[in-house]
């Protein structure tokens, strides 16, 4: 018989295939390729039309059926071969469904051949019900696993492959009832007895995902082997679900029990909360931890720590690790932009773009965002939108939401709303939250009250349950004197029993966190605190200060208003790290809320006062005070 050259590439060899041994091992060699690079299907078609010359065998039709399915460029040769097989056994029917399954647009194609089989194992119930949790129709798996329940000669399939799509299904539907019924099934059935791990974490994930916390906690504890990837999964449930303490506890818990070490997403899940959070002092600890063992070498890892300590408003330690890494890579370098950026620091964030690029690391859409915020917060707008245009142009990426947000808050902080609504107007992707609070943030400065009753409409229809949207509609509104229509809001938000979130602010000293709210008289050190502000701001008069009460939402006396403003919560917490701090120390203070512009105004002037750098994290970025100026340069 005459061989048959199958051609692949320039740079690939030739397959000369005479016997099924030479075939099987011209497969071996493509699969992967072609996984990667669709131009060598062409290749694959020709080891299809190769085996038609050896002798018929499902063995062989399976491997190529395998081989054609494992890219979308050669999923329709995949499926004339099926069609071309007399008797598809198990492994082709299988195989076409799961690589059918990949896509949504093939799930029903994949469902009709499902439903063609004359018999069923467990990897085809299983392949299908995780395809329907995976592209959103948690409907569709749960209904399949009750049918794979119900029909008879199933027993075999009814383990904990399936049973694990079935709990992805029913945590994705945020359904608690119907996992809690699954998790019953599969101790009846004695599905959990095995101890598999991907079970057990499945029932966890379910549990955490439907907001019930305590119960996956209890499937944690009940859990036959916990190993790094256990535990890391439960530290981050409690995190991902704000209960960021008792997700501290449980790592430090990992830590004391000694039989199980982290690995470098525990550490990098932790140091994300710590940044979250901002709890600093562990995170410090949890970076010396990570030095002693070594885990910090990783790229992953560092790059962690850069978020970590950029987000707690410290850019030199930030520095110090990026410059301590060997090859820093895309994730790194971002942060390092993004960490700039966020802590007031746009040139840097700019001089680190440049470095970046000349690195000859392709940007992503992640960096572009952090480069764009830096040019919002310095209202550098002619570089933000030549920065804008070269993602597309240049670097041929899609612009997303999240791009457009960035420009939105360039032009409107600078006040120039004529060109910001021409943009949404021609945005190419729906605008998004992070958009609109955008434009309503730039009406706030500039108090255009028209545009922001838009803004606040559409983050209405997004997000109705918010109270940051009426707050600071209600603020723009008493900023121009419109106490009716503050009033307005605020009978819309108790109609709706929406309350504003109170404000507070805090700073840790030593071990110790001291939490603020507005006129908190509660702290035992209270009487110090506010003589301490008293005696500022008769200093801050000296200086010129005036009380800009346009930011009290009352309509009061003037002397009220000023009386109200005087005791925020930043400036209490700024007051207590005056007194509770080493003389010449920073004061780091974090706060829930955006920091008001009169507090702005009042702490620039106790910086210069007190000769004391203050930082304050509010929740939309830091503000680094000294010397009476802050870091925004009053563009925020």
């Amino acid at each position: 018989m005459a061989s048959r050259s199958v051609s692949r590439s320039t740079k690939a060899p030739t397959f000369s295939v005479t016997t099924a041994s030479q075939l099987h091992d011209a497969i071996d060699s493509l699969l992967p390729q072609l996984r990667a690079d669709p131009s060598l299907a062409p290749a694959a078609r020709a080891l299809t039309a190769a085996a038609g010359s050896l002798p018929p065998s499902i063995i062989l039709s399976n491997r190529l059926l395998h081989l054609l399915s494992s890219h979308p460029a050669t999923l329709p040769d995949a499926l004339a071969l099926f069609s071309s097989i007399g008797a598809p056994d198990f492994c082709s029917y299988n195989t076409l469904i799961s690589a059918l399954s990949r896509s949504p647009r093939h799930l029903p194609s994949a469902r009709a051949l499902f439903d063609r089989m004359p018999q069923r194992d467990h990897f085809s119930w299983s392949a299908l019900v995780s395809a329907y949790a995976r592209h959103g129709q948690s409907g569709a798996a749960l209904s399949l696993y009750r049918r794979m329940q119900e029909e008879p000669g199933n027993a075999g399939a009814d383990n904990e492959f399936t049973a694990s799509s079935a709990l992805a299904a029913a945590a994705a539907a945020r359904c608690a009832r119907a996992g809690r019924e699954l998790h019953c099934h599969v101790v009846r059935r004695g599905i959990d007895a095995g101890g598999d791990a991907i079970l057990w974490s499945a029932l966890a994930d379910m549990y955490a995902k439907c907001g019930r916390v305590e119960d996956a906690r209890r499937v944690f504890d009940r859990m036959p082997v916990r190993d790094a990837v256990s535990w890391t999964a439960m530290v981050e449930r409690y995190f991902d679900s704000g209960r960021g303490g008792e997700g501290f506890r449980l790592f430090l818990h990992m830590l004391r029990t000694g039989g199980v070490r982290p690995n470098e997403f525990t550490y990098a899940g932790v140091l994300s909360a710590c940044a979250e959070f901002a709890v600093e002092s562990l995170g410090r600890q949890v970076h010396g931890r990570m030095a002693k063992s070594g885990t910090g070498d990783s790229c992953f890892a560092e790059s962690a720590l850069v978020r970590m300590y950029s987000k707690c408003g410290d850019m030199g330690s930030a520095v110090r690790v990026f410059e301590a890494t060997t090859k820093p890579d895309l994730v790194p370098w971002t942060a390092m932009i993004s960490g700039y950026a966020q802590n007031g620091q746009p040139e840097e964030a700019l001089r680190y773009f440049d470095m970046f690029l000349r690195s000859g690391i392709t940007p992503d859409h992640v960096t572009f965002v952090g480069v764009l915020s830096a040019c919002a917060h310095a209202g550098l707008v002619d570089k933000g939108l030549e920065i804008f245009h070269s993602i597309k142009e240049q670097y041929g990426i899609e612009h997303t939401a999240d791009h457009y947000a960035c420009v939105i808050d360039l032009l409107s902080r600078s006040g120039q709303f004529e060109r910001a609504e021409e943009m949404i107007s021609k945005m190419a992707v729906k605008p998004n939250k992070f958009l609109w609070a955008s434009l309503l943030g730039g009406c706030r400065i500039h108090k255009n009250v028209h545009l922001a009753r838009r803004a606040a409409e559409s983050l209405f229809e997004i997000e109705p349950e918010n109270p940051a949207t009426y707050v600071t509609l209600a603020n723009i509104y008493a900023s121009v004197g419109l106490f009716d229509e503050v009033e307005n809001v605020r009978r819309i938000m108790e109609s709706k029993g929406i309350t504003k979130m109170p404000a507070s602010s805090w700073i840790q000293v030593g071990r110790r966190v001291h939490v603020f709210l507005v006129g908190d008289k509660s702290h035992p050190q209270a009487d110090e605190v506010y003589g301490l502000l008293r005696w500022l701001y008769a200093k801050m008069r000296e200086e010129g200060y005036v009380a800009d009460t346009g930011f009290v939402l009352h309509d009061v006396e003037d002397e009220q208003k000023e009386q109200d403003i005087s005791y925020h919560s930043e400036r209490l917490a700024v007051a207590f790290g005056i007194i509770a701090t080493p003389e010449g120390a920073p004061i780091k203070v974090f706060k829930n809320l955006r920091i008001c512009g009169d507090c702005h105004t009042a702490i620039k002037l106790i910086s210069q006062i007190v000769q004391r750098e203050i930082i304050v994290r509010d929740s939309n970025r830091f503000h680094h005070f000294k010397n009476g100026s802050c870091s925004c340069r009053d563009y925020w």
